[in-house]
């Protein structure tokens, strides 16, 4: 990890650039004028309102009411109560209130939003909205909730576990979105957007954060014209964070994390007919995984593992509640995300028309170490991708002569580039207004687990090792002599992806005149095709080693079929493609049924694409059957097709009483088709088979309320019920096995409920306390088999939340100071973030949520 003394340089660096241009513009003014070519003198000084600035007033003896969050999630600027669709919006002091830095903050704030970290790799988050989601994270498949960052797609959801710079706004969008956002729309999609710079004003903001377990973040933003028609801002974040785990053994503590971001944005008004927005991103996150924690010791079946699943409970820590303490044994490595991405923005409004581009270049690279170990600081028993010397490693390396194998840090990269062109505008006195576009994407990247490195390594006691002896001739007698013999197990693999998409879309909305142009109708379209292409090489070795008497070391590799691997073809550069096309229509009436009151229903649908699974171990249809005996009739090069999601909603959006009491409230029924489903081949830890093997149907209800009972003070509750059910799911034998096969990730209830109070104002500022409470309802988790059930599902568990904020207290004619303190998980709630059940170890580990987290902001604005 970098020394934490340099960790921050880049923000609070930053901090001293901005602090020296401040002084020089306030110098400027008292004393002389800066130098003409800098045009200071002409910046005019805006007084915009602080971050946690609470609903203003309509007058000095009015109402307190509720705020009005601009959205564009149908691609044109309205408000959340103007958008005839369910979805959450957190503006700029939402953000700071909720304390949300980025998407890994929004799964308890957003209810029916599921985020839960991949099990080996903690920066990559598994998305699901109304239940549909991810059961898996591979290079070759795709998220179903879309994430956009400024208009631009990410493609893959590995990386997403990062604080932004500079965010403005977090738009979550539930149910399907496949006119206007296209595929991999089918549980939803999230706008991150950013602020834009501004040639109107200086202005900069500096935020130091220092909380419970070592945390300190630093954050600077600077806005600076530089003339009438040219602007840049340039953010800065950097910070650390201590994990809620320690490490008793050598290498980095479980869950450490230390993270920089830098974004540079430009904005030119070349004419009055163009805009032109620049924008460049970069972070980097360097971080520890956290290590499962076993709950349960291994009485199920686990296959191949049976074999050591004996031993590796003697070597594994046990318990119920979570543990501050556990020990990998081997030294842990540090993981790491890097993401880069360049933006162009062009907007020309043209004779009442607007115009838009959208072009972007991004790049990630993720480096995944994990340990899986039993936490008791067994190096007789390893489950992680450290270095290993032994007779079995030169042998996987090529020989005798050959020395161990290398630490394996595997590393996810990728490539993409997307262009987007919009035109959009109305006609006869604004009744028809239109958005029409043109789309197209390509990625390249992959994953490379090479050069042959370790995965597991145990002894083998001499009952276990009985039938492994008889079963590889000479065995007994090559080691009839040894101590107790171990199994060592290797990987080498490198995956690749080649994969585009292009789409053509509309959306027309028609505003009669009668009926008071009350009623407005909404058709869109969009038609994409898909072009994908996948590589596969996979090489997997497992021996059997000992010392023998005169203390010369010995392996014996252990061929496929003595494991039950006599299905597990060799992977040497295998390719599968594919190509789909698809189109997504919607419709939504949407009627004014007041003046701050509109009803709606729709009709939306959307595709997740098809891709390949990596976990086969066979290469396809004619490989024969696989190690459970079954002939599945696929293998990798068949793939997948996509999945399919429908939905008809029902909504009213309404404010009341000069925008004191807002309720809103939506009704869905959603069908979702052509699931692809993950079956478990039998006697393995991990191999699975996936097609297009159910249907479901998913119900709910969402609310959400807010009202102001004095003012100052605003209680919201929004709550989701989902009502998720898994319909069909068609096995190899035609049998239909959907009780095995529930939606892991779809709470029947989930709310958040929260107090705001600003309490005291004044012309020195304000005092406001904010408080939450949010729940999150039972998860059924994975099943696969009937004797599993349970072991992965999770509660239901409540967090408290609060933060005590001073805010806009004048230093100066330009400067004001925000101070606020904040608590999560107040009552210290110990909940599993996500758990699993294939652990040799274990019939059930988990990785544990937050613990119990305090800090303070200290903010300073210049304006």
């Amino acid at each position: 990890m970098r020394s934490r003394t340099a960790l921050l340089a880049a923000a609070l660096g930053g901090c001293a650039a901005c602090w020296a241009v401040c002084g020089w513009a306030q110098d400027g003014e008292a004393d002389a004028a800066p130098p003409a070519e800098a045009e200071l003198t002409t910046i005019a000084v805006a007084d915009p309102a602080p971050a946690d600035a609470p609903a203003r007033p309509a007058d000095e003896d009015g109402p307190t009411v509720l705020d009005q969050i601009e959205v564009t999630a149908e691609r044109r600027v309205s408000t959340v109560q103007e958008t005839p669709i369910s979805m959450d919006a957190f503006n700029e002091h939402k953000l700071a209130l909720r304390g949300i830095q980025g998407i890994q903050d929004l799964a308890s704030n957003v209810p029916s939003l599921v985020i839960e970290p991949f099990p080996i790799h903690n920066a990559t988050l598994r998305l699901s909205i109304r239940g549909v989601g991810v059961t898996d994270a591979q290079v070759t498949q795709d998220p179903a909730v879309g994430i956009y960052l400024d208009g631009v797609y990410i493609a893959r959801s590995v990386g997403l576990a990062l604080d932004l710079a500079d965010l403005e706004r977090i738009e979550v969008l539930r149910g399907p979105q496949g006119t206007l956002y296209g595929r991999n729309t089918t549980g939803g999609a999230i706008n991150l957007v950013t602020r834009r710079p501004s040639v109107d004003l200086f202005s900069m903001t500096h935020q130091i954060t220092l909380g419970s377990r070592d945390q300190l973040v630093g954050k600077s933003s600077l806005n600076l014209p530089l003339g009438d028609d040219f602007a840049v801002k340039l953010a800065l974040l950097g910070g650390r964070r201590d994990g809620f785990v320690e490490n008793t053994g050598p290498g980095g503590d479980f869950g450490d994390r230390e993270e920089t971001a830098l974004r540079f944005d430009a904005r030119w008004l070349a004419t009055d007919w163009l805009t032109a927005d620049y924008a460049f991103d970069r972070s980097d996150l360097e971080y520890y995984n956290y290590m499962f924690q076993a709950i349960l010791p291994p009485l199920t079946s686990h296959g191949q593992a049976d074999l050591f699943k004996p031993y590796a409970q003697t070597q594994t820590v046990y318990s119920q509640q979570r543990l501050s303490s556990l020990n990998s044994g081997s030294p842990m490595e540090a993981s790491g995300s890097h993401v880069r991405g360049h933006t162009l923005t062009l907007t020309a409004p043209l004779h009442g028309y607007e115009l838009k581009y959208i072009g972007a270049f991004r790049e990630l690279t993720d480096d995944q170490y994990a340990n899986l170990g039993g936490g008791a600081g067994s190096l007789e028993y390893r489950l992680d991708q450290h270095a290993y010397d032994g007779p079995a490693a030169s042998m996987a390396n090529g020989g005798p002569t050959a020395g161990p194998t290398p630490v394996g840090i595997p590393q996810v990269f990728q490539e993409q580039w997307s262009h987007e062109v919009q035109v959009s505008g109305s006609l006869f006195d604004e009744r028809l207004s239109f958005i029409a576009g043109a789309y197209t994407f390509s990625e390249r990247g992959g994953e490379n687990g090479g050069p042959v490195y370790h995965i597991l390594n145990t002894l083998l006691d001499p009952d276990q090792a009985s039938d492994l002896f008889d079963a590889v001739p000479g065995m007994r007698e090559l080691l009839r002599n040894t101590a107790l013999p171990r199994l060592v197990a290797f990987w080498d693999y490198d995956l690749a992806i080649d994969n585009s998409a292009d789409a053509l879309f509309g959306q027309l909305t028609w505003t009669p005149d009668f009926l008071d142009r009350r009623l407005s109708l909404t058709g869109g379209l969009r038609y994409s095709h898909d072009e994908r292409s996948a590589l596969k090489t996979f090489e997997q070795s497992q021996y059997v080693e000992g010392r023998a008497a005169d203390q010369s070391a010995i392996a014996v590799p252990i061929p496929a079929q003595v494991l039950a691997l006599q299905g597990n073809d060799v992977f040497a550069g295998v390719r599968g493609e594919s190509s789909y096309t698809d189109i997504a229509p919607s419709v939504n009436l949407q009627y004014q049924v007041a003046t701050d009151a509109i009803a709606y229903v729709s009709y939306a649908s959307a595709y997740k694409s098809g891709g390949f699974n990596v976990r086969d171990p066979q290469i396809s249809g004619e490989s024969g059957p696989a190690s459970d005996g079954q002939d599945y009739g696929f293998g990798f090069i068949e793939g997948f097709k996509p999945e399919q999601v429908k939905s008809l909603e029902f909504g009213v959006k309404s404010e009341w009483f000069h925008r004191s009491l807002r309720l809103n409230v939506s009704v869905f029924d959603t069908d979702y088709r052509d699931m692809q489903t993950n079956f478990l081949i039998a006697g393995t830890i991990s191999d699975t088979k996936s097609r297009n093997a159910g249907k479901a149907k998913i119900r709910g209800v969402e609310v959400d309320a807010a009202v102001v009972p004095a003012r100052g003070l605003i209680l919201a509750l929004q709550y989701a019920f989902l009502d998720a059910e898994v319909l069909e799911v068609i096995d190899v034998e035609g049998n239909n096995v959907a009780a095995l096969y529930p939606f892991i990730a779809a709470p029947p209830h989930s709310y958040v409920g929260s107090v705001d109070w600003t309490f005291l104002e004044g012309g020195w500022g304000a005092l406001r306390a904010y408080v939450n409470y949010n729940y999150v309802g039972n998860r059924q988790g994975f099943v696969i088999t009937e004797a599993r059930r349970g072991l992965t599902a999770t509660e239901g568990y409540g967090l408290f939340n609060a933060r005590l904020a001073a805010s806009g207290w004048r230093v100066d004619e330009h400067g004001s100071v925000d101070i606020g303190l904040w608590g999560k998980n107040l009552a210290d709630e110990e909940y599993p973030a996500t758990a699993i059940d294939n652990l040799p170890q274990a019939d059930r580990a988990v990785i544990w949520g937050e613990p119990r987290a305090y800090g303070l902001d200290l903010i300073y604005r210049y304006f």
